[in-house]
């Protein structure tokens, strides 16, 4: 439900906190398996019409959907270079790393596997998200580690990826300067953009 017109959106942080919590019942709910059939397949699909060259993805975290395992565990999906995000706490940082796509051998600094290989820049990236919004705009986790990351790269594919229930209403979430939006959205509903 949107926010009165007299009060403010809410705070992203209490925003994150509440769409954090659906997602983890969501994830732990009965229709979490075929949900994520659903965008498995959803997102294979788009792959095989962009056809990227190297695919940036990560390491999911609390909830999120595992990209990384539904695309080496679908025998059709399109075997890819592959490279996962490194990030750097001071200065802050990310970048991407080559990855074979075996169990990471590092840690970055906000404590997330990562790859040790060679720095890469992907031409498409699959970005997590906390929540989105319909013109593709992303709440993450509040590091502006992917925003910064995207506004050097502008020429890279973003392919957000959610559960559809992490889907945020125009009026709740305020775009601010930093924010970048994603070029697609893929839930498994289906692809926004």
């Amino acid at each position: 439900m949107p926010a009165p017109l007299d009060e403010p959106p809410r705070s992203r942080k209490t925003l994150r906190d509440r769409l954090i919590a659906e997602r983890a019942r969501f994830a732990a709910s009965d229709r979490a398996a075929a949900a994520t059939s659903a965008l498995s397949r959803h997102l294979r699909e788009l792959l095989l019409q962009i056809e990227p060259e190297q695919l940036g993805v990560y390491w999911p975290v609390r909830s999120e959907f595992n990209a990384a395992l539904a695309l080496q565990s679908d025998k059709s999906a399109p075997k890819l270079p592959l490279a996962l995000p490194f990030t750097q706490r001071v200065p802050a940082r990310m970048e991407y790393r080559r990855w074979d796509g075996a169990a990471p051998r590092a840690i970055d600094e906000c404590a997330i596997p990562a790859s040790d290989g060679e720095p890469v820049v992907p031409d498409t990236v699959l970005v997590p998200c906390v929540g989105f919004t319909r013109d593709g705009y992303r709440l993450g986790y509040g590091g502006g580690f992917f925003d910064r990351w995207l506004a050097l790269h502008p020429h890279v594919t973003t392919i957000g990826i959610a559960w559809s229930a992490q889907l945020i209403d125009a009026a709740e979430f305020r775009v601010e300067a930093h924010d970048r939006p994603l070029t697609l959205i893929v839930t498994e509903d289906g692809v926004i953009g």
